[in-house]
C-alpha cells in the first residue's frame, strides 16, 4: 500500500534500459549508507507533472531528451516513512520504464550536489541486479524489469516493498 500524501519529498525516476537489456544506475554516497546505486530521477517541482519532472532529471542527469509523453505510464511507485537528515516525512518515488538503443552518459547537467555524491554509473543486466550484495534501490528491481522483459510495460504501475 503506497502512502499518501502531502510528501516530505515526491520523486519521478525512469528505468532506463538499453537494447541489451542493461539498466542505467548512478552510484549515490549518502550520509547513513556507504552507497546505493539508483535510477535517474529526482524531485517533482511544485505544479510539474511527474511525466515532465522525469524528462527534466533525465536531460539533467544522462544528456537524452525525452518528451514527457514519450515515458508512457508509471510502471512503478513505492513510498514510505524515512529520515534522511537533510529531510524527513513520507517520501514517494513513482518510475517510468523508457528504452534507449544507446547512450553516452552526460553528466555534465548535475546540480551540485549530485556532482559530490554520486561517483560513477553502470548499465547493469537483470542478472546482476539479482545477485549483487551492493546496495540498489528500488527494492524489487530485478523481478520488476524481469516482468517488464517479459510481458511488457504493466497496465497499472506495481506497488515496490519501500527501501527505508
Amino acid at each position: 500500500m503506497l502512502p499518501e500524501g502531502p510528501y516530505a519529498r515526491h520523486t519521478a525516476r525512469v528505468l532506463l534500459m538499453n537494447k541489451e537489456d542493461r539498466l542505467l544506475l548512478f552510484k549515490f554516497h549518502s550520509s547513513r549508507r556507504r552507497f546505493v546505486w539508483l535510477t535517474p530521477g529526482g524531485g517533482v517541482d511544485e505544479g510539474e507533472a511527474l511525466n515532465a519532472a522525469a524528462a527534466r532529471e533525465l536531460l539533467e542527469e544522462t544528456g537524452l531528451v525525452v518528451a514527457p509523453e514519450e515515458l508512457g505510464g508509471l510502471v512503478a511507485a513505492t513510498g514510505g516513512y524515512a529520515d534522511l537528515g537533510w529531510k524527513k516525512g513520507v517520501f514517494r518515488e513513482d518510475y517510468f520504464f523508457h528504452r534507449v538503443d544507446s547512450l553516452d552518459i552526460d553528466m555534465s547537467g548535475f546540480t551540485a550536489i549530485e556532482r559530490k555524491a554520486i561517483s560513477d554509473h553502470r548499465w547493469w543486466s537483470v542478472e546482476e541486479l539479482a545477485s549483487t550484495d551492493e546496495a540498489v534501490v528500488p527494492w524489487g528491481l530485478a523481478p520488476l524489469l524481469t516482468a517488464i522483459l517479459r510481458d511488457g510495460v504493466p497496465e497499472n504501475a506495481v506497488a515496490l516493498p519501500w527501501h527505508h
